[in-house]
């Protein structure tokens, strides 16, 4: 193992452990992974099956490639395959985050996406967090759906399952998840109350266009 990839481990690991410390997993729920090459093939370095954030080293995280090859001790999660079909769907995806993040997950559970009633619904790259009919967990039908929304978003919601958040690096797909579940459960205050009414497609263009360079200048 490089050092390169040792380094990775430690950040995926530290990170599984941020998101049950945020209350967005418990447990052996949730997964992350991060895209990695191996012997010039496609894959990615993914959490193990049914192990939890306080009981995983960093030894413990299973490559899989893009053709299904498993190497390491564990076998990896199971929703493995939904994390391959958004690497394949997006060539700009570096890491995947799913989450059974509670605020997320009780709208998914009312069958809703995430609509554009706040300006920082823009951080999942459109104007909504669109929702994944509910499928089977590990099924090729969920895979296909959360490829279908993530080709077009960095986040999405799954009907009765949970968060799913992606970005270039694993920071920036930590960041999608943790901003979309507070959205979430600001929108469901919101619901409690009324329907919010929600921003218009040229409002939401113009905060992506701005989202561009925002935080990416230095001071001269």
């Amino acid at each position: 193992m490089n050092t390169d990839e040792a380094r990775l481990r430690d950040d995926m690991s530290a990170a599984l452990r941020r998101l049950d410390a945020l209350g967005l997993n418990r447990g052996s729920t949730g997964n992350l992974s991060v895209r990695i090459p191996r012997d010039g093939r496609d894959g990615m370095l993914i959490t193990p099956t049914g192990m939890g954030a306080d009981e995983l080293r960093p030894q413990d995280l299973v490559w899989v490639g893009d053709d299904g090859e498993v190497q390491g001790d564990w076998q990896p999660s199971s929703e493995w395959p939904f994390h391959r079909a958004a690497y394949r769907a997006r060539a700009d995806l570096g890491a995947v985050v799913h989450a059974h993040a509670p605020e997320a997950t009780a709208l998914a559970c009312l069958d809703r996406p995430l609509p554009a009633f706040h300006y920082m619904v823009a951080i999942a790259g459109g104007d909504d967090v669109p929702l994944v009919p509910y499928h089977l967990f590990g099924s090729e039908a969920l895979s296909q759906g959360v490829a279908a929304a993530l080709a077009r978003r960095d986040a999405c919601l799954l009907a009765h399952h949970g968060l799913v958040a992606a970005g270039a690096t694993l920071a920036r797909a930590m960041k999608v998840a943790v901003e979309v579940e507070s959205l979430c459960g600001m929108y469901l205050k919101a619901l409690a109350v009324a329907e919010p009414a929600t921003l218009s497609a040229e409002d939401m263009a113009a905060v992506i266009e701005k989202f561009r360079a925002y935080g990416k200048a230095a001071r001269r």
